[in-house]
Parts: structure tokens; sequence; C-alpha cells
């Protein structure tokens, strides 16, 4: 889940899988493939950041917890 901020500051987490558009109208409307909209103060570019840095937390933990697993396959 990202992190964004409604336009009152409050924040709000979405799970970034959900989201269908991201538009600057001028506010920046996100649509859920539920229909349901959010308007945040993050840009567009922004967003699409925060996705890519999540994105990539989540593969390069991954990747740690294969390299990091412990396991010996000699021993099996």
């Amino acid at each position: 889940m990202i992190e964004l901020h409604r336009l009152n500051n409050t924040p709000i987490f979405l799970n970034h899988h959900m989201i269908e558009t991201v538009e600057a109208l001028p506010d920046t409307v996100i649509t859920l493939t539920s229909e349901k909209k959010y308007i945040v103060k993050e840009s567009p570019a922004q967003i699409a950041e925060l996705i890519i840095a999540y994105e990539r937390l989540i593969y390069l933990t991954g990747q740690n917890s294969l390299k990091g697993d412990g396991g010996d396959s000699k021993n099996n």
C-alpha cells in the first residue's frame, strides 16, 4: 500500500493494485477499479514514483529472503 494525503493533509493508504486511473484535473483524482474516487495532494508523477519505490522494496525484500533462507540444499 502507498501513503497519500487528502487535501486536508489526512493520510490515506491505498492498494496501488486497485488504481485504475490517476488524473490531474487540476487536483489529482484517483479512480479505483471499484469506481471509488479519491482526491489527493500528490501529483500523478509523485504517485507513480511511490508505486515504483514500493514495488522495488517488495522485490528486494523477496530477493533478500531467498538469499538468506538459511537452507542447505546439500542436506536435504
